[in-house]
């Protein structure tokens, strides 16, 4: 997106986009085959069928705002000299009906009292939104930066056939004029339909879904934004190197890539899938992340691409219920010289292995006071969820 602004009698015009892009995920890791011994089916229905390889479980001590924090002081480590005026929370994974969870991140990061916090919901789209929102407001001050957060954990039932894409994972991203990773182009497609493919009711601590009208939803959102995209004057699907698509699990991304690459440019599946090239590796080993996950998409394609300096991606973001948007960006010069790759990778290869008993210890756990009680200490990481006391969420800096 680009803010004009005026300067007497001269227009200067800015790029805004995403200054810094960093994750962080859970301190475990469980191989997909020990759920597929459990379930009593081979591996391959899970490397293959869903395209998943393992995923990241939080220890007792971690929740959506350790990693928010994790993932958003990863960037202030760098730190970029434009003053932080917002910073946005996105997740579907609630941890309380009133008080945003960024609120809790803005301590633990030592914000300063003159940052606006707001928490937005709409299952996995809504980091989508905060971006745009954030593009928005750089657009009216230049000078400021905008933190955006994405943090969700995904968790169905025990033995569910939905178990397997359960993961945990968070984004953070500093939006800024003149950006150094990606510029974000000003015409999106949007598509909204009331469709109840995946929610969670406030009694449940797990979503329902219907699989199949979850897949078709998510395919007729894609179709419908890109159609709107096309329709507003955006770019052709000629001129788009590589597409990022929200990430259930990564085989759904195929789907609709192929879909869409079929019905648009009557593209076959292995040219479209070259389209999508990168973008999974991540994603692949962490599981689904909601709302973080198309970003997961984006940051693994940057650590692995070293030619994409100009050159436009696509980003198809969907979120049950189900709204979806398709927007474009522009890769910035130099950005190779801002990629993590290497801390990346050792972020996810230092993940500590757990079998399956391990694993359903953690995902059972389950206080008996959920107003009052306190958790061991397990993650390895800065920050820390303490437990609750008196009904108030206790965060802690190690």
């Amino acid at each position: 997106m680009s803010a004009t602004t005026t300067a007497g009698a001269a227009a200067i015009t800015t790029s805004i986009g995403i200054h810094d892009i960093a994750f962080a995920t859970g301190s475990y890791r469980i191989d997909l085959a020990e759920l597929a011994a459990r379930h009593g089916v081979e591996a391959n229905k899970y490397y293959i069928g869903l395209g998943q390889s393992e995923m990241s479980v939080l220890a007792n001590d971690e929740d959506v705002v350790t990693m928010a924090a994790t993932a958003a002081q990863r960037i202030l480590d760098r730190g970029d000299a434009r003053p932080i005026r917002t910073l946005i929370f996105a997740t579907e994974t609630g941890i309380d009906q009133s008080k945003a969870a960024g609120v809790y991140v803005h301590r633990l990061l030592g914000l300063g009292s003159d940052v606006r916090v707001v928490e937005v919901k709409q299952a996995c789209y809504s980091a989508t939104a905060a971006l745009q929102f954030a593009t928005a407001l750089v657009a009216r001050s230049p000078e400021e930066a905008v933190l955006v957060v994405a943090s969700d954990v995904a968790r169905y039932e025990i033995d569910s056939n939905a178990e397997a894409t359960q993961g945990a994972g968070a984004v953070a991203m500093l939006v800024t004029a003149d950006p150094a990773i990606l510029e974000i182009e000003p015409v999106s497609g949007l598509f909204t339909e009331d469709v109840m493919d995946f929610w969670r009711p406030n009694h449940r601590s797990t979503a329902v879904v219907d699989g199949k009208l979850s897949i078709d939803a998510y395919i007729n959102a894609t179709t419908g934004a890109w159609a709107d995209l096309a329709s507003r004057g955006g770019p052709a699907f000629e001129s788009i190197e590589r597409f990022c698509y929200h990430q259930p699990f990564t085989r759904m991304a195929v789907k609709a890539h192929r879909k869409l690459a079929a019905s648009v440019a009557e593209l076959g599946n292995d040219e479209a899938d070259v389209q999508l090239d990168g973008t999974f590796d991540y994603n692949r080993r962490i599981g689904n992340s909601y709302t973080a996950s198309i970003y997961l998409a984006l940051a693994a394609l940057l650590d692995t691409d070293d030619d994409l300096a100009g050159k436009r991606l696509g980003f198809l973001s969907y979120g049950s219920g189900a709204v979806s948007e398709f927007f474009t960006g522009i890769v910035s010069a130099g950005y190779r010289e801002h990629v993590r790759a290497d801390e990346n990778r050792a972020l996810l290869d230092g993940r500590t292995p757990i079998g399956d008993e391990q694993y359903l210890a953690l995902q059972r756990f389950t206080p008996a006071d959920v107003s009052n009680y306190e958790t061991t200490r397990e993650t390895p990481g800065r920050f820390r969820f303490g437990g609750v006391d008196g009904d108030k969420r206790v965060y802690e800096v190690v």
